[in-house]
């Protein structure tokens, strides 16, 4: 039952995390772009927990991260859920090489996975319309919010490590209190 209750406690709070970095995507960064982009948050997040807990959390989030966005803002039902399904696998499978202070890594992945959802979606959205002009969108929208991106994903990993090692702390002072008696 204990085990139960720290996987709860864990989802839950990356549940809040979720929703939280949703709301400051649709609302705040939305209201005010920079170069007609906004920076993709959730990505961030997807990424952030797929390379720091592995690969079953980088799905699971992915999975209910793009759901969340198919939900209320998607085209085509399912295809966030199934992009940011699989860039949380993709992430997940740099978990060995993750280091919580070492910046370059997450950075990389972060940058990755925003570049192949922009690809990803050009593919799907555009290009079945024939608009087939990818110089253009690579220039002026996936580009724009690679690097908007990875400027406010700094702020965002930071955050979800601290709430990471947070939890991990609690958890660890828990499990001593329990083997205490």
């Amino acid at each position: 039952m204990n085990d139960f209750k720290k996987h709860l406690r864990r989802v839950l709070i990356i549940a809040l995390v979720v929703y939280f970095c949703y709301i400051l995507q649709t609302s705040v960064f939305a209201r005010y772009p920079l170069a007609g982009v906004t920076p993709n948050i959730l990505i961030c997040v997807v990424s952030t927990y797929g390379f720091m807990k592995g690969r079953r959390y980088g799905i699971l989030t992915g999975f209910a991260t793009g759901l969340l966005l198919d939900v209320y803002s998607g085209v085509i039902f399912g295809l966030y859920a199934l992009v940011y399904m699989y860039i949380g696998l993709l992430n997940g499978l740099f978990k060995k090489q993750f280091f919580g202070d070492d910046l370059r890594l997450p950075m990389i992945l972060i940058g990755t996975s925003d570049f192949i959802y922009g690809v990803i979606s050009y593919l799907v959205l555009f290009t079945v319309r024939s608009q087939n002009d990818f110089s253009f969108y690579l220039m002026n929208v996936i580009m724009p919010e690679v690097v908007y991106t990875l400027v406010v994903s700094i702020f965002v990993y930071y955050g979800i490590l601290h709430i990471n090692n947070w939890i991990d702390k609690f958890e660890k002072k828990g499990s001593d209190r329990i083997g205490n008696y």
